[in-house]
């Protein structure tokens, strides 16, 4: 088994640091954008795409912050969104950190540039 890579992205999004933590951190919001469905139970969100089940636990969560997922079957591998707003600017950004094959990392990129681009829709952005 190959080891995983970190990768960073970030993405400039018009809405308040409350409304995008909403989508980021609800199964009502992730399903917006992330996944077909979402289903909470305690701190375990299951996403569903096309069928397919991944269940990931809420370990890490400052609100309107940041919100970390980390994979129940995958040790050591999360992904997690931060929201940063610039004091000068009043910009926010929101910061994906996920883990990646290192063959895969144009895919992984691709993927989040989409889902993202999801989100800015749904936000107006």
């Amino acid at each position: 088994m190959t080891d995983k890579i970190k990768i960073q992205l970030e993405y400039v999004i018009n809405c308040s640091p409350k409304v995008l933590y909403n989508r980021l951190s609800t199964a009502s919001g992730l399903s917006e954008w992330f996944a077909e469905d979402v289903r909470v139970r305690g701190k375990k969100f299951t996403f569903i795409w096309e069928g397919a089940e991944q269940t990931a636990e809420m370990t890490l969560h400052k609100e309107n912050r940041l919100v970390r997922y980390t994979w129940v079957d995958e040790e050591d591998t999360y992904f997690e969104f931060r929201i940063t707003q610039d004091e000068l600017t009043g910009d926010v950004s929101l910061i994906v950190n996920d883990f990646t094959e290192e063959d895969e990392q144009d895919e992984t990129r691709e993927l989040w540039n989409t889902q993202v681009a999801d989100l800015k829709h749904i936000l107006g952005s």
